[in-house]
């Protein structure tokens, strides 16, 4: 029996069709650059969705990964490997510095699946009866059922109902509808230190130490979604720094790995002691070839002070975006930034000229473009994506005068 794998036509793609059809195949990137099947040049201020932070193909990332793959993949949990644990260390490093707690760790393959850890863990912290977590609207918390669940997103739902139960959502920085709905039953809080998918909003400072103040009064346990904001995207290394607050578990994924698929649950040690052997697991539990990754990625982290560097560049293209014609407003912190078009000034218009010009953003939603570019990304880098934004609303804005 014969395949033709070279040319599938929509009848034969071998993708299922989640994504929709792609626009755009890209064959290399180097930094904040990459290259597509024909040659073409782009600037990626996405970075596969503030993955990767370090940019791509990082020489010292991609060695790391290349001398592990020639030492050892994959062991059972049955066992130990020196890399995970080393992993391990330091994250618990840097979550003790943020938290002032000491802390344990899951390794898991994505942001999903780190939440997951932490809503099983919450279910049996809080115990029978008390099982139900609070989320805010607007959230995103994956795509698996129970992360799904906690999505506040409820159009996201509808084609899986019935949705599993013990999930409530709340008005997003409203501190009294927290209040409310966190009663006998709730187990958790899960909210994110910003929001991403909802539209780069971020969580007031006051609104954060409220829900660890309601947390404390209640038992309820204090759960950060780090996914998105983690590994000094925000100008520190953890997004929940900025209001000074201490979560009791905190999940990560996507920059941790600058693109190897790896997430992690950390929990504060008394909570993460609920857990006995058999409760939680995973094949691909810290593997030595995705903590290879970890290890090589916080070290240059740490090396370069990606924290500084963000706070830094931010500010520059927060500078220079402001000045623009169409642009009304940029919030977020450090590089993860949503731009506030004018009135008659479609984002996701503008997505798309701009990708045609060579530069990849997101439109998070009708009027805000989301910008989460490498950390190390150039002076130069900045001002020609702030040239290519300012030419794509220029020409929007005449179009529609």
């Amino acid at each position: 029996m014969s395949h033709d794998f070279d040319t599938p036509g929509a009848e034969s793609c071998p993708f299922m069709p989640v994504f929709g059809p792609p626009s755009i195949m890209f064959e290399r990137g180097s930094g904040t650059e990459l290259w597509d099947s024909n040659g073409k040049r782009y600037l990626d201020f996405l970075a596969g969705i503030a993955v990767t932070s370090l940019g791509h193909s990082h020489p010292a990332i991609a060695q790391a990964i290349s001398d592990q793959s020639a030492r050892l993949l994959h062991v059972s949990n049955f066992f130990a490997n020196p890399v995970a644990t080393e992993a391990a260390v330091k994250i618990n490093r840097l979550l003790f510095d943020a938290t002032g707690q000491h802390g344990q760790i899951f390794f898991t393959n994505s942001g999903a699946e780190s939440n997951e850890c932490a809503l099983k863990l919450a279910r049996k912290h809080g115990g029978r009866g008390r099982h139900t977590v609070v989320s805010a609207l607007g959230s995103f918390h994956g795509r698996t059922l129970a992360s799904l669940a906690a999505t506040g997103q409820p159009t996201k739902h509808e084609p899986f109902f019935p949705m599993p139960d013990g999930f409530k959502h709340v008005v997003w920085g409203d501190l009294d509808a927290m209040r409310t709905a966190v009663d006998g039953s709730v187990a958790a809080v899960l909210i994110e230190s910003v929001q991403g998918e909802g539209g780069v909003n971020p969580a007031t400072t006051e609104y954060l130490r409220g829900i660890r103040e309601l947390c404390d009064e209640t038992g309820a346990l204090m759960m950060v979604d780090e996914i998105q904001t983690g590994f000094a995207r925000t100008g520190r290394w953890f997004g929940f720094e900025h209001a000074g607050v201490s979560p009791d578990v905190v999940t990560l994924a996507k920059a941790m790995g600058n693109g190897m698929p790896v997430g992690a649950c950390w929990a504060r040690a008394d909570v993460a002691a609920v857990f006995e052997p058999g409760d939680h697991g995973s094949t691909y539990s810290g593997t030595a070839i995705a903590t290879a990754a970890v290890n090589a990625t916080i070290d240059e982290m740490v090396r370069i002070d990606a924290p500084a560097l963000a706070v830094a560049t931010g500010a520059k293209l927060v500078t220079a975006l402001l000045e623009l014609d169409g642009v009304v407003g940029v919030r977020g912190h450090g590089l993860m930034l949503g731009v506030e078009l004018a009135d008659g000034i479609d984002a996701r218009v503008a997505y798309v000229d701009l990708l045609e010009a060579g530069l990849i953003v997101n439109a998070v939603n009708p009027s805000t473009i989301r910008l989460i570019p490498p950390l190390n990304i150039s002076d130069a880098e900045v001002a020609e994506a702030v040239a290519m934004i300012g030419s794509a609303l220029t020409e929007q804005i005449a179009a529609d005068s």
